[in-house]
Formats: structure tokens, C-alpha cells, sequence
């Protein structure tokens, strides 16, 4: 119980998953569990494993891997009326809670798979909907709403893996007759630069389309921009707030994954130096892309700004940012006045704002009296 005798919130924090972004989720998962006010709040850890079993640890402070090597096995359930994680063995005692945290990235955890599932469920949660995620996580999709809503982005080819492995000459023309090297090429559907690489000629475009087609069925190819790397932290759901921009600054020739999480070097400026009318049209593209997408709650928006010219592209959004401790989507809120703890408030709130809004809808017609019989047409 609070101090003043009030329920603690429960909330449970959903994190690992079948991803090539497990690791990165474990990291995010314990910073969000140690951010929640415990005066507030009590956190039930959900661990899925790789190969997708569901877990609880028998403790919710418990080192993260503790958790995914122990624990009971649960799934939830799909049922409204009875929202809760219910062991899998012959033991009793339904895990229940008033709204979930998904700190999941990538594959079956941002692409609105597991938010389809909360809504079965009827529980509130944190972050975009099944429709928002499911847009977010493919680029290709996104770039082209985005697109349409006179968002500039950098130019793409789409490439199907099917497509790929049954005519690679065909599909290396099309690409060499659109772009000058150098091209990125990455999955359509994840995030944190896996399976990413930079050509920077023919010989090695044909092992970065095998690489990227062993973590998706859609790649992208896009041309290299020689840019500076701008990121900007979007919070809100029909009135969405953007933060002041950050900038990455690598310290490897681009921004990968060990880059990210696995050596240090890369800066992180906040905020970014900018003119001030480049940094108010970066936060404004920003919420038009967030609009745009039908996101809720939280998003980080990447974009490129060329150091010649000064153009300005969308690089993509993450419905799901990272939370970890060098993690750009807190430390940006941080700098424009929101602290950590109170921004995990606020997308707690936002989650119950929309779920209260999601429940004015209606599911069923209400037949006339004396009509209770089978519908015809």
C-alpha cells in the first residue's frame, strides 16, 4: 500500500521476445522497472523468452537474465473479463494488472502482434496501437505515408526477399540504375541497425541484400545521405508534444549496432546545435510524422540533415524507443523538463487516457425489442 493507503498501480513490464532486439529489450526493461515510483507503483516483470515462453520471477527487482532462467511460466489471457498471466503448470493464482508496459523492440513485440493481443485482453498499455506499431515497424509502408503527407524522406528501393532470391541480377540493375554508391541496405521490420550495412560498391551488395534477408522479407535500399543524425522524442496522443532535438554523432562510419549498445565512443548532444528554424521544422515534422503514422503515446523520430544544402529527411520512428541509460528517447525529455520518472507517469496516463477512450466504442448493435431473432440479407 501507498504511504496515504491507496492501491499501488500494478504494471507489468513486458520485455524480451522472439527479436533480433532481445538484448537491447532486457536493457530497457530494467531501467523502466527502476523508474517506477514504488510509491505508486508495483511492477510484475513479464519475461518471453527467445523462443517465446512467457515467465514470471518469483521477485519484480530481480536481475533481468534472473528472471528469464527461472521463474514460472504463464501465458495471458485473451479474455476481457479475466485479463490476467495464468501459470501454465497445475499451481493457482492469476497474475493480474492494471496496465502493461510493452519495452519490447522489433519482431513480435513492436509491430503491433503483441498490442493485438493487450486489446483482446482489454488492458490498457502503454505506446501505439496494433495499427500505429504494425506502420512503424515497416519502413517501407511508413515512408510512403509519410510520403504522402508531404513529409520529406530519403529516397528507397523496396526489395522482397522472394523477389531477391529468385532474380538477383534483375533486382541489382534496378537498384544501380536508381542510386550512385554508396546505399544502405537493412530490413524493412527491425530496428537498432540489425541486419543493416553500407555498400559502398557492387561487389558488396549482393552479401548486404543476403545479410538483411536473413532478419526480414522486406529490405531496403536507401541512398546514403551525408548527414548529421537528428533524433526528436515525441509524448502525447491527440495533442502530441516533440522535445528538443538530440543529435548522435558515431564514432564508427555509421551508427550500427555495436555502435549503439556495445562500444563507446558515439556522442550524444543535447541539444543538438541547431539554427532555431531548423530545430522548430525538425520537432514539427516530428508530430506531422507521428500524426501521420496514427501513433499514441511515445515515439522517437529519426531524421537526416545534409551538411551540404540543409535538407531535412525523415529517417524513420520507433513506436517502442529504447530505454536504457544512454537511450536518446528519456535523456531528450529530460532535457526539455520531463524527468524520468515523471515521464513514465505520463505515458501511464496517456495508456489509461486512451483505453477509457477505446472503451466508449461500441462492439454490438442493440436490436429493437421483439427482434431477437437470426438477421437476414
Amino acid at each position: 500500500m501507498s504511504p496515504d493507503n491507496r492501491k499501488l498501480l500494478r504494471v507489468g513490464v513486458l520485455f524480451g521476445g522472439r527479436s533480433g532486439e532481445h538484448e537491447v529489450s532486457l536493457a530497457s526493461a530494467a531501467s523502466v522497472i527502476r523508474g517506477l515510483d514504488p510509491d505508486k507503483y508495483e511492477a510484475v516483470p513479464i519475461g518471453i523468452t527467445k523462443d517465446g515462453h512467457w515467465l514470471i520471477g518469483e521477485g519484480a527487482m530481480k536481475m533481468l537474465p534472473d528472471i528469464l532462467k527461472g521463474g514460472r511460466r504463464v501465458m495471458l489471457t485473451a479474455d476481457p473479463t479475466e485479463a490476467a498471466l495464468v501459470p501454465l503448470d497445475r499451481g493457482s493464482g492469476a497474475q493480474r494488472f492494471d496496465v502493461v508496459f510493452p519495452v519490447m523492440h522489433g519482431t513480435f513485440g513492436e509491430d503491433g502482434t503483441i498490442q493485438g493481443m493487450l486489446d483482446l485482453s482489454g488492458l490498457p498499455y502503454v505506446g501505439a496501437g496494433v495499427l500505429g506499431s504494425a506502420i512503424g515497424m515497416d519502413k517501407d509502408v511508413a515512408k510512403r505515408l509519410c510520403q504522402e503527407a508531404g513529409i520529406p524522406v530519403v529516397p528507397w528501393v523496396t526489395v522482397h526477399r522472394w523477389e531477391w532470391e529468385k532474380d538477383p541480377a534483375a533486382i541489382q540493375s534496378e537498384i544501380q540504375k536508381k542510386f550512385v554508391y554508396p546505399v544502405f541496405v537493412k530490413p524493412a521490420t527491425l530496428g537498432s541497425s540489425v541486419g543493416m550495412s553500407k555498400v559502398h560498391n557492387a561487389e558488396e551488395l549482393a552479401p548486404a541484400l543476403n545479410f538483411a534477408c536473413e532478419f526480414g522479407m522486406k529490405i531496403l535500399v536507401e541512398k546514403a545521405v551525408v548527414a548529421r543524425e537528428i533524433e526528436v522524442s515525441v509524448l502525447g496522443n491527440h495533442n502530441p508534444q516533440a522535445s528538443v532535438p538530440g543529435e548522435i554523432v558515431p564514432h564508427r562510419e555509421f551508427y550500427d549496432y555495436t555502435a549503439k549498445y556495445l562500444e563507446d565512443g558515439t556522442q550524444l548532444l543535447i541539444p543538438a546545435v541547431l539554427k532555431p528554424a531548423q530545430a522548430e521544422k525538425i520537432r514539427n515534422l516530428a508530430v506531422e510524422a507521428f500524426r501521420a503514422l496514427e501513433l499514441s503515446g511515445m515515439a522517437r523520430v529519426d531524421f537526416f540533415l545534409e551538411k551540404k544544402g540543409g535538407k531535412i529527411f525523415l529517417n524513420e520512428v520507433n513506436t517502442i524507443p529504447g530505454f536504457t541509460s544512454i537511450s536518446m528517447y528519456p535523456k531528450l525529455w529530460e532535457a526539455s523538463g520531463i524527468p524520468f520518472r515523471e515521464l513514465i507517469d505520463k505515458l501511464i496516463q496517456l495508456a489509461f487516457e486512451l483505453h477509457r477512450e477505446k472503451a466508449r466504442t461500441k462492439y454490438a448493435i442493440e436490436l429493437p425489442e421483439g427482434c431477437g431473432g437470426a438477421l437476414t440479407g
